[in-house]
């Protein structure tokens, strides 16, 4: 009878006592890390991080375990951001290879970038977006436009919902908008767009007009198109197709105080704005092409794609062009002050360059594009929001990516410093979290020099 009873208590020993924790093959634990919270910009210090199956799992002050761990990762001293996402992105299509658009996607990844929003939509890309989601190819989290609604590839009513109907159908998440379309061809495209549910962004017709365009509510205008010729008054009685280059030719009429009522109507129509000012800084700016192609990261792209680049530039902004740098300084503040208020109290903000655009090389032109974010006057946490929870806020994804909580994806980036006091600590990455996989600093680097040898023979 006594063995009995020690046999039971025995039992009843191993039943009560705590399960130690089961820990996957491909569990991460980062450790004694800085969290920056990017809701309200708060650090929280010392934190263990547990990633498991592309999640967040934990988030504690201490694992009693951490040993148990079979991939650990210090993080002393060091800050964990939500991945960032470019908003408006490029992804190439055939003929391009399959081997230059990893290195592209690739490209994104290396700067932190683990969502992207591509901007010219193909039905590659559909494919490809789901072999991202299924991690069959490494590469941000895609979201893809349909091909091009424009003045060309869309000229009548008809036309409108047959391509709105069929691109819905085919599942693009969102209808691209070009310059070119007729008014009525617009108004018929966005009546078929609202019934069947499927958002549009980009561009503003010059035919539709900034007003026009904030009531019909875009998910998103981008480049602040049409907001410089909504600033020039109805007594100028200009012809709206002699704009330029995204109204630089009425820089001289734009009249400032109207920025306010533009404003205010982009926030009543709940329209989001990428500003993607690098392409204004870089591509449409008294800065040479000779001097862009000496940048570090053009080593990147293919000798084939610099020398267009060069040669589109140049028949831009070149010395024979006659292009105005006293003009351009004006348009410049403009399009500053746009977006400064458009922040302030517009609807919101998201991070795009467009990328690969005129010297924006994937990943690396969203730098360029924070640094004229600063200099329109945001602060280094809007900078952040609007490439973290702003896009998730955007498309309705707050409960799987865009910050760091427990349960969402595990899309992070590890920092060297703490990007609230200087924004520039996103270009010193210590490692990329991609859905769970992590992607340390010597491994990106590796992968970098593959991409730079290939693009010396392309």
């Amino acid at each position: 009878m006594k063995k009995i009873s020690i046999l039971i208590c025995f039992v009843t020993f191993l039943c009560c006592s705590p399960k130690k924790e089961s820990i996957g093959s491909t569990a991460i634990l980062i450790t004694d890390v800085n969290i920056v919270d990017v809701g309200n910009g708060n650090i929280l210090k010392n934190r263990q991080v547990v990633i498991d199956s592309g999640k967040i799992k934990k988030i504690v002050g201490s694992v009693g375990n951490a040993d148990d761990y079979p991939n650990k990762i210090d993080g002393k001293d060091k800050y964990l951001i939500p991945g960032l996402a470019e908003m408006h992105a490029h992804i190439p299509q055939p003929p391009t290879s399959d081997t230059r658009i990893e290195e592209t996607l690739f490209l994104y990844l290396s700067n932190g970038i683990t969502t992207i929003r591509g901007m010219l939509g193909h039905p590659t890309h559909l494919v490809l977006r789901e072999k991202a989601l299924k991690g069959e190819v490494l590469s941000p989290r895609i979201f893809t436009s349909s091909p091009s609604f424009n003045g060309n590839s869309v000229t009548t009513k008809e036309e409108a919902v047959e391509k709105v109907t069929a691109y819905k159908n085919e599942g693009y998440d969102f209808l691209k908008i070009h310059p070119g379309m007729q008014l009525e061809v617009f108004d018929q495209m966005v009546a078929t767009a609202n019934e069947l549910n499927i958002p549009f962004a980009g561009h503003v017709p010059v035919m539709v007009g900034i007003r026009h365009a904030l009531e019909s509510k875009y998910a998103s205008i981008d480049h602040v198109d049409g907001y410089l010729e909504g600033l020039v008054p109805e007594s100028e009685d200009v012809d709206p197709s002699a704009n330029g280059f995204f109204g630089y030719s009425f820089t001289n009429m734009a009249d400032t105080s109207k920025i306010d009522e533009l404003v205010t109507l982009s926030k009543k129509n709940q329209v989001w704005i990428v500003p993607t000012q690098s392409l204004f800084e870089r591509w449409f700016a008294p800065v040479s092409s000779d001097e862009l192609l000496k940048q570090p990261e053009m080593k990147y792209m293919p000798v084939s794609t610099l020398e267009d680049w060069k040669r589109r530039k140049d028949e831009s902004t070149g010395p024979e062009t006659g292009f105005n740098a006293e003009q351009w300084n004006k348009f410049t503040d403009i399009r500053r002050q746009l977006i400064q208020k458009l922040q302030e109290n517009g609807h919101g903000m998201l991070l795009g360059s467009d990328a690969p655009q005129l010297f924006n090389v994937p990943g690396f032109s969203i730098h360029h594009e924070i640094e004229g974010l600063l200099d329109a006057g945001l602060t280094p946490l809007e900078i952040l929001q609007s490439g973290t929870i702003n896009p998730a806020i955007f498309f309705e994804m707050e409960d799987t990516f865009g910050n760091i909580k427990e349960g969402l994806d595990a899309d992070l980036v590890l920092l060297n410093a703490n990007p609230l006091s200087d924004i520039t600590a996103l270009k010193d990455i210590s490692g990329v979290v991609v859905r769970g996989k992590w992607l340390s600093k010597e491994a990106i680097a590796e992968k970098l020099g593959q991409i730079a040898n290939n693009a010396k023979n392309n």
